[in-house]
């Protein structure tokens, strides 16, 4: 049996996987999770100190192999020596060059981010075709898979906590809020009614992109919604649409990917 470590280096947070993996055709059994925030700059010191940490809060299983997701440039070489450190095996690093055994129907492959590739994987895997996963984090990303399980592109928006960030950074007199929904849609001061701007807008948008998506595609009405990411739950209990909460998707993804790729 392999122990792997999974590593989704995001915008704001880096979250860690720890998935057992048996042979044959059985799905990678996920141990544990954690997650800490992304530091920016990172020396490879740092790195292996969050590696160390991520660890340490992780059941107590000594991974065989690694793989990891990361959509900021600057750091995934970092991550990836850090991740081969300390007598490791050397990482997998999702990228041109990984199989994902997903067609790709996209104008050039290599710009789709890493952690969308590992949604789609994932999806597929558990909830069929069709299927749109909906990712909350940095940015809110849509990711289409087609009835023949081809992923055919999606949508890049900016997340509900970069657009609250916005509106305080570019307007004085806006104060910071909580990101939870209003009582009622009209806000009568200004912190609820920039709640109702940001997470009901949030919501509407969401709502009003898939059924776009859903016309657009020709997808049936059994097509999978998939929702994961910073705040699913919060938002999916907002949603017209029904969707499936899967707090866990990305980091399974790089698991059946490791899979995949293993020699």
């Amino acid at each position: 049996m392999d122990t792997v470590l999974t590593v989704d280096v995001g915008n704001t947070t880096t979250r860690f996987g720890l998935f057992a993996v048996e042979g044959g055709d059985e799905a990678p059994e996920l141990l544990g999770s954690c997650e800490l925030t992304t530091q920016q700059p990172l020396t490879f010191d740092e790195a292996r100190i969050q590696i160390a940490h991520a660890l340490s809060l992780l059941p107590d299983r000594a991974p065989t192999g690694s793989i990891l997701s990361c959509v900021v440039p600057a750091l995934q070489d970092t991550w990836r020596r850090a991740l081969g450190a300390d007598g490791r095996a050397r990482p997998l690093v999702v990228g041109p060059g990984l199989k994902s055994g997903v067609r790709m129907n996209y104008d050039d492959p290599s710009e789709i981010g890493p952690d969308r590739v590992a949604d789609v994987v994932a999806a597929r895997a558990a909830y069929g075709a069709p299927a749109i996963v909906i990712d909350l984090g940095t940015t809110t990303n849509f990711e289409a898979i087609d009835e023949g399980g081809a992923f055919v592109g999606g949508i890049i928006a900016p997340g509900v906590a970069l657009g609250a960030r916005s509106l305080t950074q570019a307007a004085a007199r806006l104060p910071m809020i909580e990101l939870r929904a209003p009582k009622r849609v009209v806000g009568r001061n200004t912190r609820s009614a920039m709640q109702s701007g940001v997470v009901l807008g949030e919501v509407a948008r969401i709502d009003g992109l898939l059924d776009a998506m859903i016309a657009e595609l020709g997808l049936s009405d059994e097509a999978a919604l998939v929702i994961t990411g910073d705040g699913a739950e919060t938002i999916a209990a907002l949603l017209r649409h029904r969707t499936v909460v899967d707090d866990t998707l990305t980091l399974r993804g790089l698991a059946l990917l490791w899979v995949a790729n293993r020699k």
